[in-house]
């Protein structure tokens, strides 16, 4: 009885951290997006585009966690599988769209007005994804759950985008450096390439274990 309810708080709080994951993307989402686009910095507006990704990796979470608590030891949904694939897709649209960008900015040797609230935005995202891994790694851990331990290496991908966007706003904004803005473009590129294709890997290993059952 004490494991039962041991648990059930384990999972109440994996999907507590799930729905802030949530909510705080789509914040920062909005955020990065319109500052992005009035400073004119790639990079910044790349990043906020990656956080409504992650959203929609976030909700495929939560209703796994959910079907999980309620339902121990069930198969995968269909939808679960469609979230990862439209989770990939996303990300490897989100990395042709950004390599565009950087193209067009080399081409006309576009500088943005500022990298300020790139610098801002990344050291609050920083701070607040280290904190919800480490969160989801212990209780992915506690839970013995593969899922959700994922999910916390999903974030550091997070922690990771974070830092080539302060580096990539710092640097410009110190040194004036033309394309610190592409570089930094580049590097979430690289990542989002990443995610997309482990996206696919893991719906593909899903859909290999429903052909099983």
């Amino acid at each position: 009885m004490t494991r039962y309810l041991e648990e059930k708080a384990l999972f109440k709080k994996a999907l507590l951290l799930s729905l802030f994951t949530i909510f705080y993307n789509i914040i920062e989402g909005v955020v990065s997006m319109l500052f992005g686009y009035s400073d004119e910095t790639l990079a910044l507006f790349g990043f906020g585009v990656d956080s409504f990704i992650e959203v929609m990796s976030g909700i495929g979470i939560t209703l796994m966690i959910i079907r999980i608590r309620q339902y121990p030891g069930s198969s995968i949904t269909r939808f679960e599988i469609r979230a990862l694939k439209t989770t990939g897709f996303a990300f490897y649209l989100l990395s042709a769209g950004l390599l565009a960008g950087i193209v067009l900015n080399i081409i006309y040797h576009h500088k943005p007005v500022s990298t300020l609230w790139g610098v801002a935005i990344s050291v609050i995202s920083i701070v607040i994804m280290v904190w919800l891994m480490n969160a989801k790694k212990s209780v992915g851990k506690q839970l013995d759950s593969g899922p959700i331990i994922s999910d916390a290496n999903c974030t550091k991908v997070c922690v990771y985008m974070s830092v080539v966007l302060l580096l990539s706003s710092l640097i410009y904004e110190l040194t004036g450096f033309a394309y610190a803005d592409s570089i930094g473009a580049a590097g979430l590129v690289y990542f989002s390439v990443s995610e997309g294709k482990e996206a696919y890997e893991k719906a593909k290993g899903k859909e290999d274990e429903c052909c099983k059952k």
